[in-house]
């Protein structure tokens, strides 16, 4: 047989206590009173609950260890554990246990339930106490019917002792009787106090859903389908370098200039042989002649170039060969002044050197083989000298002409995607503005310099990118405003408008602006909630539907009970779903 167990709380009274007796489902309750059980140590507490117990047809057992408690537990035989395994007994100053009572705890506790045993006789006793001396047991003996003595005196005792229990319980009794009265409604509330809280705990949280349900939780979704249509827009512009002249709103927009640059450089072999050695020197004899007596003079400018047998040679100084057509003493004719009528030689020396070191170039003195580009006849009397031989390596036309090849074939792609990476979105470039300049390549050393021992010569060029940007903004802007609409219509939407025919004139720059653009119904999120907040769903959504250029309407409530837009703009949210 089941029992029910109760745990008693230190602010439970008497008529609480009884009451949950009697609220009990099954015949065995088994009473756990807390530490400080003051409610128990009252006999005629005790009493109550037995006359409880006995009135309800249960059987109560104490749960405790406490002397006073199980004393007061026996008097009025009410069994006691000592835990809610051990098996329940009635204390020694109690009565036996009633048959019902034993029965019902046999069942419960497989027949551990006993009343406490008589003190045996002096052998038994001696024989279980492992000699116990017979005065022990006698006095054991005289002890237990003390004991039966004493459990009268201490009976009437306790009832001397409390008396002032009794009055002070009489108003608990009188609320007992209330409790316990024939108001069926009143013992229906006392009995099923726990239920009722828990009712009302629902009840409460029930009304707070209700009023999150349709008042603070409901809110609505607007998906409204637009409508548009795509225009062209193509207009002429210009375009200047000076902020100050800038006038967007009739077409005239600044020029913001990006501009990079960057050097492409190859490394390459030099093959060119150079010879860096001294060149020879001298001097040649040159002469002309003056005829009739009017005289004249021959100029012979430095860097006069003579030759000899292919040599190259070059006048380090200017020389002039002179005649004032009277004095024959200044006339070479090889002592021959009577010659003077006929004619006059002149002569004199000049300077020259080698055009390039070399020790072919020092040659012997020659009456013949030299030619000159001067207006004179040369010859050299003396031998030319000085020339030397140094061979070096150095830089040569044709290795330029190579470096030069392999420069040319170097990406230049990266320059516009570099150069349009780094303007701003709220930019416009003009991609036609782009231009690339490279400069003349510079070899490093020069062609026919000498190249030094483990060293490679390096051809670069400097290239500089540039392209043009406008405000973006102020684009858009300018279209708007050209742009023909109908007072109930909006541009939605502008498509990557670009810049063709971008052409530089004497007075700055042309183009035409294009691009094209979307437009439909002059709405918004705002202006569509403000036609539908409070309205019901069906309403509102015929409402929305009558503005040209809106196709379709869905609304979705957040609950199926909703059926009515909030008033409250922030529950409502609308989404625009522009299609052409």
């Amino acid at each position: 047989m089941n029992k029910d167990v109760i745990y008693i709380e230190p602010e439970d009274d008497i008529t609480d206590i009884i009451a949950k007796i009697e609220n009990a489902k099954s015949k065995i309750v088994a009473l756990v009173p807390p530490k400080k059980a003051g409610v128990f140590r009252s006999l005629v507490n005790i009493k109550l609950i037995a006359k409880a117990s006995s009135g309800a047809g249960k059987t109560s057992v104490l749960v405790t260890t406490d002397p006073a408690i199980m004393k007061l537990a026996g008097s009025v035989k009410i069994p006691v554990a000592k835990n809610l395994q051990s098996a329940p007994v009635i204390p020694k100053n109690g009565a036996d246990i009633s048959e019902t009572a034993k029965e019902e705890l046999d069942e419960e506790t497989d027949g551990k339930v006993v009343a406490e045993e008589k003190v045996e006789d002096d052998d038994e006793a001696e024989d279980k106490t492992d000699g116990k001396k017979v005065d022990e047991a006698a006095e054991d003996e005289a002890g237990d019917e003390e004991g039966k003595t004493d459990s009268k005196t201490d009976e009437d005792e306790t009832k001397a002792d409390n008396k002032d229990d009794v009055k002070a319980n009489d108003a608990k009794k009188d609320k007992l009787k209330v409790k316990h009265s024939n108001n069926k409604f009143v013992n229906w509330v006392h009995g099923h106090k726990k239920p009722l809280i828990i009712g009302g705990s629902i009840g409460a949280v029930l009304i707070l859903f209700m009023i999150w349900a349709f008042v603070i939780a409901p809110s609505v979704k607007l998906t409204v389908e637009i409508k548009t249509e795509l225009n062209n827009f193509s207009e002429n512009i210009t375009f200047t370098n000076k902020l100050e002249e800038e006038d967007a709103d009739t077409g005239k927009f600044y020029l913001d200039e990006k501009k990079i640059e960057s050097t492409k450089k190859v490394e390459f072999e030099a093959t060119g042989q150079k010879n860096v050695g001294a060149k020879a020197s001298g001097n040649v004899v040159v002469y002309t002649f003056f005829k009739g007596t009017e005289g004249g003079s021959v100029l012979i400018k430095a860097g006069s170039t003579f030759t000899f047998n292919g040599l190259g040679f070059v006048s380090t100084e200017d020389a002039t060969l002179s005649w004032d057509g009277k004095t024959a003493s200044k006339c070479d004719n090889n002592g021959q002044a009577s010659a003077f009528t006929s004619g006059c030689q002149i002569s004199g020396r000049v300077k020259i050197s080698a055009v390039e070191p070399g020790t072919k170039y020092n040659i012997a003195a020659s009456n013949s083989g030299w030619h000159t580009n001067a207006s004179v006849a040369v010859y050299s009397d003396s031998a030319m000298g000085g020339g030397t031989d140094e061979m070096v390596t150095v830089v040569s036309e044709d290795d330029f002409k190579k470096a030069k090849e392999e420069l040319d074939k170097l990406d230049q792609a990266d320059n516009r995607e570099t150069l349009m990476s780094e303007i701003d979105d709220n930019m416009m470039i003009i991609e036609s503005s782009f231009s690339q300049t490279t400069e003349d390549a510079v070899s490093a050393p020069a062609i026919g310099e000498k190249v030094e021992d483990g060293t490679k010569p390096t051809l670069t060029a400097k290239t500089t990118a540039l392209i043009y940007a406008i405000d973006k903004t102020k684009v858009e802007e300018f279209i708007r405003a050209k742009a023909k609409l109908g007072d109930d219509q909006k541009i939605y939407e502008i498509r990557d408008p670009f810049i063709e025919n971008f052409i530089k004139t004497d007075s700055g720059y042309t183009g035409k602006l294009k691009t094209s653009y979307t437009t439909g119904p002059m709405v918004t999120e705002n202006s569509i909630i403000e036609i539908v907040k409070g309205k019901g769903l069906g309403e509102a959504q015929h409402d929305v539907r009558d503005i040209n250029g809106i196709t379709s309407v869905r609304i979705d409530p957040s609950f199926p009970w909703v059926t009515t837009i909030p008033g409250d703009p922030n529950r409502i949210t609308v989404n625009l779903e522009v299609k052409e």
